[in-house]
């Protein structure tokens, strides 16, 4: 599958068949978000895979009552929770050195991509559940005081395919050239 394809047709998918992950599955899209960039090649990122139904039950209870990934969660054979060390990125020696003192989101951002469009890649379907109690599934799963736990992933293979996906804003009303507001195209 070229990049592009899996850009354009990567969806969030919140139902899933009764198929079990592989480790093998799981290390490869662990392996793609690894290979993200970050904040002076820091990698804050930790992953937590949750294969424990009891424990997955337990993540997804943190999630909002009105979460649409709660179903697909708890249909998932994995979830991977993803963390990121606090007071790195952005930050040299402990001092936050860019106006954003949480650049870890933007790292684990790009990370998350790397691992959902990999997902996508190898015929599994994700989606990033980001509407939790996050001190709370922070806490079912004994994440440490300097990390933090940014979304959960399930993975599964889609119960439906081929779905178009939303429309998306025109290059001209979002593209400028050399200040904010010129036209650019």
């Amino acid at each position: 599958m070229e990049l592009q394809e899996a850009i354009l047709k990567r969806r969030s998918i919140r139902k899933f068949t009764d198929y079990y992950v592989t480790d093998n599955e799981i290390k490869e899209v662990i392996e793609a978000a690894r290979w993200a960039p970050s904040w002076s090649n820091y990698q804050p990122w930790e992953f937590i895979i949750i294969r424990d139904k009891q424990t997955i039950e337990e993540v997804t209870a943190t999630y909002s009552e009105t979460n649409p990934a709660r179903k697909c969660s708890l249909a998932a054979s994995v979830l991977i929770a993803v963390c990121a060390k606090k007071g790195v990125s952005g930050c040299k020696e402990g001092v936050v050195k860019t106006k954003y003192s949480e650049w870890y989101m933007f790292d684990l951002g790009m990370a998350v991509q790397n691992l959902v469009l990999k997902a996508h890649e190898i015929g599994l379907g994700s989606v990033v559940v980001g509407l939790l109690d996050h001190e709370a599934c922070k806490k079912a799963l004994q994440v440490p005081d300097d990390y933090e736990l940014v979304v959960v992933v399930p993975l599964g293979k889609p119960a439906v395919v081929g779905k178009e996906g939303p429309p998306r804003k025109e290059l001209e009303n979002i593209v400028y050239l050399d200040k904010f507001g010129e036209s650019y195209l």
